[in-house]
């Protein structure tokens, strides 16, 4: 491990015995804040190229250590998961970042190559994914937009675009992460985004959870620490308390729970109550959890969609084992679908065949034991870690609708209708009823999309969520770095709902409001349809992602080694593994 690295203990008895080695770490990153400050676009570019070498350098290591720490076999396809929410993310977000620089470098706006048009509700639409052949190609058939606020004009948009890259010599400070314990991504994505959109280094605090990462993250992001731009440490919650108070602290950033960020900004009485008034000093931004809703439009669907669609659902609750911030929880089902009864046993079934791993992030274990409690007529498989629970006149929905689970327990609910009549039904119920803001799903065939023409488009503008995905998983935005990620603005400190604020943005906008994120409803080949008909064709047989892809690990790992080494080899590789698939 870099001797910059500075970890502490893992358990902290008294934080007093940590606060020296804070306060050096936090005084050099005042110093690499001078240094940051003093560096060209040009000499920014470079420094990312070397942070990408080194990130490719430690691929292997990165996805492998993470896989270990979640308890997978190696063996196992879904080790996948852990190149593609590890590296992968990474190299494709520096990347990103890159192109952004060298775009305002030659004072162009990062616009200017995107196509940019309007959205319901006097918006600005950003079509930010694909940007390029490759793009196409990887993930093919998928779209991402970024939505701006209603009333900003495509000047303004223009004219911001940069953060604080336009204004590359005011420096904002130095700031702490604390990061995320569950995606191993996420706390070098939230310092990269520290550092290129508002110019703040930080010191980030590790997740016990990840510390398994700290030397690998230490390689990884060794020129950044070389540089005095960034300093790691370990510890319990003692060390993060510490750093929050810390006077030398200018703004936090955290990936966590709503729980977490209250007892940061409010601290807590000796009851456990949050304390009426802020005791934060400084700025806090915040991605935080939430009840993500899976709204299923009800329409005319064959075997092979019932069954796909459910694999989609699983994966959407199955990922990382359900330890996702943005999982899909609630599935919003039409009473009068003739086909639901069908539907919901392929999902029982999708979820029960599933490859078997552990319920691994602390705390899950006694999550379940209170699903089990709260809802005893759940139908569980996997030894007892998996749960479908149809809430309603049976069941009191209200936990389901509150509690942001973080492990695999999927509740449905039922409301009237059809068309356009269900839909906005379900809009309102997810807008109301769901506790959070972070992303919502929403699957419909493409005849019953064309057939609501605008009305679909006006309820997606409607559903307050800060991404929300059309026949795909809000989760597949998270790894394309020109969307924004983050919860649907509106958070304050005293109502924070799922965070303040947005990370990602590669593409460095202003005034975000939420990202569109679409993909095709039927894979390959039955997506040839669309080639005459609605829908969008796509040339991925399943999506590497899914749970239930047999070649989800080779996909991921040359998925990685295509974006850190582009070859024809790795490219008909990844093919092959796909079609294997």
């Amino acid at each position: 491990m870099p001797s910059s690295v500075r970890p502490a203990a893992n358990t902290v008895a008294d934080a007093a015995s940590v606060i020296p080695s804070l306060d050096a770490a936090i005084e050099e990153l005042r110093a690499g804040s001078r240094t940051w400050s003093a560096l060209t676009l040009s000499q920014r570019i470079r420094l990312l190229r070397s942070i990408r070498a080194t990130v490719a350098t430690e691929a292997e290591d990165w996805a492998l250590t993470a896989a270990r720490a979640k308890c997978l076999d190696l063996d196992s396809p879904l080790v996948g998961e852990e190149w593609l929410t590890g590296p992968y993310a990474t190299v494709v977000a520096i990347d990103a970042y890159i192109e952004t620089l060298t775009s305002l470098r030659v004072g162009a706006s990062p616009l200017d190559r995107l196509r940019v048009n309007t959205a319901p509700g006097d918006r600005v639409r950003v079509h930010a994914f694909p940007t390029s052949a490759v793009d196409g190609l990887l993930v093919s058939g998928f779209s991402g937009e970024v939505w701006l606020r209603p009333g900003v004009t495509l000047a303004d948009a223009q004219r911001k675009a940069g953060l604080g890259q336009l204004l590359p010599n005011e420096s904002g400070g130095v700031g702490l992460v604390l990061g995320a314990g569950n995606i191993t991504a996420i706390p070098v994505l939230d310092v990269l985004y520290e550092l290129i959109a508002h110019n703040r280094v930080s010191i980030l605090k590790i997740n016990p959870t990840q510390d398994p990462l700290a030397p690998v993250f230490g390689r990884a992001l060794a020129p950044l620490i070389s540089l005095g731009l960034l300093r790691i440490v370990q510890g319990g919650g003692e060390v993060g308390a510490a750093l929050t108070e810390h006077a030398g602290i200018d703004h936090v950033h955290i990936t966590g729970a709503a729980r977490t960020f209250e007892t940061i900004v409010f601290g807590r009485t000796a009851t456990g109550k949050r304390r009426a008034r802020p005791r934060l000093s400084v700025p806090i931004t915040a991605e935080l959890g939430g009840v993500s809703p899976i709204i299923v439009v009800p329409g005319k669907w064959s075997d092979a969609d019932l069954r796909f669609q459910a694999e989609h659902v699983a994966t959407m609750r199955l990922h990382n084992s359900g330890h996702n911030c943005v999982a899909g929880q609630v599935v919003i089902l039409s009473a009068d679908w003739a086909q639901r009864e069908r539907f919901l046993a392929e999902v029982e079934a999708a979820m029960a065949r599933a490859p078997q791993r552990p319920v691994w992030y602390p705390g899950a274990q006694a999550r379940l034991a209170e699903v089990a409690d709260e809802y005893p007529g759940a139908r569980w498989s996997s030894g007892h870690t998996r749960a479908v629970i149809e809430v309603g006149t049976d069941a009191d929905p209200t936990p389901m609708e509150t509690t942001e689970y973080f492990v695999p327990a999927l509740g449905v609910v039922t409301l009237p209708g059809n068309g356009q009549e269900f839909l906005d039904a379900a809009v309102e119920y997810a807008n109301a009823r769901l506790t959070g803001t972070l992303g919502a799903n929403l699957l419909i065939d493409p005849d019953t999309e064309a057939a609501l023409g605008d009305g679909f488009e006006h309820a997606v503008a409607e559903l307050r969520y800060g991404t929300v995905a059309i026949n795909t998983w809000t989760g597949v935005a998270f790894g394309i770095p020109t969307m924004p990620w983050g919860a649907y603005p509106g958070g304050t400190l005293e109502d924070v709902q799922s965070g303040i604020g947005v990370v990602h943005n590669a593409l460095l906008l202003d005034d975000v409001e939420r990202g569109v994120m679409r993909g095709p409803f039927r894979p390959f080949p039955r997506s040839i349809g669309a080639l005459i008909g609605p829908g969008t064709f796509s040339a991925l047989p399943r999506p590497p992602w899914f749970v239930t892809s047999p070649g989800a690990a080779d996909g991921g790992r040359l998925l990685t080694r295509f974006r850190i080494r582009p070859r024809l080899t790795t490219l008909l590789g990844i093919l092959e593994s796909a079609f294997r698939s």
